[in-house]
């Protein structure tokens, strides 16, 4: 038997469909701790490399017979050499991950959550990074929100269904990722739509992204609601009255956390005004569609993140602080750390430095830090 190539689409489908996963992680100890793949049906061992290069036998009782086991290292070279010791020690059913868990990182899975007039919705899902982007589709046109930097997934899905790609959207200045959405603004020609309370540090031009300012894409009008609190000037997208992009200020399973500028106590009031009020006077029936996931298990039956803001006014308990008080401890105080190179990501998003590519790899290892515990 050969060491075979496992690519991180082929992954993401076993992910998404729960389908048993065995993963051999030979990453040292902290990595792993701090970041690995997850799923309802994957079980991981971590091992690391230095500990088997002199051989795996020692490993081997531990390793299931009958299942397929993935090695996996931060870029594959490791879990090449193990994965072929495996082999010529008699193991079957062997298998790399192709890229390690860079490739795994930048990853996106489309994912449909709904139809619109003369078109649908798209979430593409950043399974190793817990990112999630959407695409507009109507008449031909597109637009995309909270655009990762590997815009090659939307320009290659939007040249496949023949949509032209009209203008970008993020719902605040990102600080855990960085943004593709001025790039391929600028490559499409296209409109790039960014907050302007947010905007104050960028060294580009942009267009204001505001409220009472709605945007057209086809038939679908896009509807900006200012929703301060994970940033000054973080606002949600109203699609077509039906669908609320909240970017990062309310997720499924938690709420924003409104520290990562150095703000935690000046935004605290805007964020409960936002959650508690503004959000609160909008239609049940909208289905909330976040910039981010903390869980596998908030992935439904087709990999998509969702769920009425009804339903998480009744499930979600960021939402059901009673006390002010209790609130602002709750959102300032225990918070997870801080994002991975969270500074220099906000200041790659304002224009303010160029980092190369495999520099904004680094910055963006591990995983999104954007929520409330």
């Amino acid at each position: 038997m050969d060491l075979k190539q496992k690519l991180a689409s082929e992954v993401a489908k076993k992910v998404i469909n729960k389908q048993e996963l065995f993963i051999l992680d030979v990453r040292n100890e902290e990595a792993y701790g701090d970041w690995k793949i997850e799923g309802e049906s994957v079980t991981s061992m971590n091992v690391p490399y230095f500990d088997l290069i002199d051989g795996v036998e020692e490993i081997l009782p531990k390793l299931p017979k009958d299942k397929e086991i993935l090695v996996v290292c931060a870029k594959e070279g490791s879990s090449i050499f193990v994965g072929e010791e495996l082999v010529e020690a008699g193991m079957e059913n062997v298998s790399y991950l192709s890229g390690g868990m860079k490739a795994w990182s930048e990853y996106l899975e489309p994912v449909k959550v709904g139809d619109l007039p003369g078109g649908a919705l798209y979430q593409f899902v950043r399974l190793g990074k817990g990112c999630l982007s959407y695409l507009i589709e109507s008449n031909g046109e597109a637009a995309i929100v909270d655009a990762n930097r590997m815009i090659e997934n939307y320009t290659t899905f939007a040249e496949n269904k023949g949509l032209t790609i009209k203008a970008t959207f993020d719902t605040h200045l990102h600080a855990d990722h960085i943004s593709g959405g001025k790039t391929l603004a600028e490559q499409i020609n296209g409109t790039y739509y960014l907050p302007e309370e947010d905007a104050g540090e960028v060294t580009f031009e942009y267009s204001a992204l505001k409220e009472g300012t709605s945007v057209s894409i086809g038939n679908v009008t896009v509807e900006p609601i200012y929703s301060p609190g994970h940033t000054i000037g973080s606002t949600s997208l109203m699609i077509n009255d039906a669908y609320l992009l909240t970017g990062d200020i309310l997720f499924v399973e938690s709420i924003g956390r409104p520290d990562l500028a150095g703000k935690a106590e000046d935004w605290v009031l805007d964020l409960r005004t936002t959650l508690y009020n503004r959000y609160k006077e909008m239609a049940g029936e909208l289905v909330v569609l976040p910039a981010h996931f903390s869980k596998m298990a908030e992935l439904d039956e087709n990999g998509a993140v969702s769920a009425k803001l009804q339903d998480l006014y009744q499930k979600n308990d960021g939402l059901n602080v009673e006390k002010e008080e209790d609130f602002r401890k709750m959102v300032t105080e225990n918070l997870p750390p801080q994002p991975n190179a969270y500074q220099e990501i906000r200041e790659t998003n304002m224009g303010k430095i160029t980092p190369d590519e495999e520099t904004k790899r680094e910055m963006e290892i591990g995983p999104n830090r954007c929520a409330v515990n």
